[in-house]
């Protein structure tokens, strides 16, 4: 590892290209990366020769030294690379994410994201899981050292699914929800982002914030969760949700006052990880918390249509109004390249490091970074409430793992059957039917054991 040339990074399903541009963006702005080899790779010719030139102009544009190469070859992007981004949806928008959605609607069974839990996420990790083994497989070959930054969902199933199978590929599932949220909570607060500090633990999109705190002029820290409460009680927050208009964000503060903490993921997403509050029979519940159901679809069709009209001006680069983002994935190359050590939120195998969730399962935890690599810290006992809440949804990521590690079709059905919104609409025999109707659905967008009688 040489700092004077720089890092080189593979970028697998770099056709992402706004995602692309943020963490490349991000990169070019560390002077200790400004001679990195950006190798971008995709199967998508077209998109890929986007993500060249939006690539390209961010070199030209933050006047870096960096290279950027393209590749439809997968091994050649990740031949000899010393971090590989994994940033890919299997099956896209259309045709799997419309089956997702569409046939448990059949079912009465409502979705808003479809990405993590539930039969949307379960057949996500499953057609998506053997593909991540692949660039696994290549990375022990052709780059046994290089860090693994995985932005792939369903986060947790992916992460527990590689660290079973290929435990010495070094990874971390990567998420902005805890920062993401923290800004979040502190406009709602009034209160500066740089006043505040938190530590936070859990797993993928249903971690907590065990504290959160702001420093006053004397120098002495402070709990903000009676003000946050306060805020909830009196109508004062949350205030409008500019990532999302379409929900009021009222989810997570109904379940801090019944839990006592406040989670990091979004109102639309963790509304179906729970079975409380998308119900049939119960429609006043999702106009008094302003659910969005089949969101994402829509989000699709609007990036689809905005990606459209916008390209040209999505390509050129502006050095004055680029913003770095929030992602960490430029934290972490600059702290294993040049040692000087950061702290991030990483989602990681459990090896003790919270002592009431399952080992092996996939936590998110903080964790520092620096030239040895990425290392979890160890959390402990979570409060009962929060870790019981959190088993629920281990138990469907376990399960989806098993069938993938087993290549057993009936513990298809078993994850199913463990969701709690799936297990709150409808019955077993429901279950085994949009299960059923789901596989052959799918197509061979499913491994041949899922079909498997």
């Amino acid at each position: 590892m040489s700092e004077s040339c720089g890092p080189k990074i593979a970028f697998i399903g770099a056709g992402s290209t706004v995602f692309m541009k943020n963490i490349v963006g991000d990169l070019l702005q560390r002077e200790a990366l400004k001679g990195a080899r950006v190798a971008l790779m995709d199967i998508n010719e077209g998109r890929l020769e986007e993500a060249r030139g939006m690539a390209e102009n961010l070199v030209a544009a933050f006047g870096k030294g960096a290279s950027v190469s393209a590749h439809i070859d997968r091994r050649e992007a990740l031949d000899e690379a010393d971090f590989v981004i994994v940033a890919f949806q299997i099956g896209g928008y259309d045709p799997c994410t419309i089956t997702d959605f569409e046939i448990p609607k059949k079912y009465g069974l409502r979705q808003t994201i479809a990405d993590t839990l539930g039969v949307g996420g379960i057949m996500r990790g499953i057609r998506t899981v053997p593909h991540l083994w692949n660039v696994c497989e290549d990375m022990a070959e052709l780059c046994p050292d290089a860090i693994m930054l995985q932005y792939v969902n369903p986060m947790a199933i992916n992460t527990w699914a590689i660290s079973a199978k290929y435990p010495r590929i070094r990874q971390v599932g990567l998420c902005h929800s805890v920062q993401g949220t923290a800004r979040e909570l502190a406009r709602d607060l009034g209160v500066s982002i740089d006043r505040i500090r938190y530590r936070c633990a859990g797993i993928n999109h249903m971690a907590f914030f065990l504290d959160f705190e702001a420093v006053d002029e004397m120098g002495e820290w402070r709990s903000l969760y009676p003000e946050i409460r306060r805020a909830w009680e009196e109508g004062r927050a949350p205030k409008d949700n500019k990532s999302n208009p379409r929900c009021p964000n009222k989810v997570r503060y109904e379940m801090m006052s019944r839990l006592g903490y406040f989670v990091t993921e979004s109102s639309e997403h963790f509304a179906e990880y729970v079975p409380w509050f998308i119900k049939r029979d119960r429609p006043d519940l999702i106009e008094k918390f302003g659910i969005p159901l089949d969101e994402y679809p829509v989000r699709c069709i609007e990036q689809i249509e905005k990606w459209k009209t916008q390209r040209q001006e999505s390509l050129a680069i502006d050095t004055e109004k680029f913003k770095a983002s929030n992602e960490y994935a430029s934290d972490i190359m600059n702290s294993v390249w040049t040692g000087s050590p950061s702290i991030i939120y990483g989602n990681v195998p459990n090896k003790g490091h919270i002592t009431s969730l399952p080992d092996n399962c996939a936590v998110e935890v903080p964790c520092v970074v620096d030239r040895n690599g990425i290392h979890p810290t160890f959390v402990g006992e979570l409060p009962p409430q929060l870790a019981a809440v959190m088993r629920s949804n281990i138990n469907v990521q376990e399960l989806t793992v098993a069938a993938i590690m087993k290549e057993k079709r009936e513990h298809i059905y078993h994850a199913a059957m463990m969701d709690p919104h799936t297990a709150a609409e409808l019955a077993l025999d429901q279950i085994w039917s949009l299960v059923d109707e789901l596989i052959e659905s799918h197509g061979n967008w499913l491994p041949e054991w899922a079909h498997a009688a």
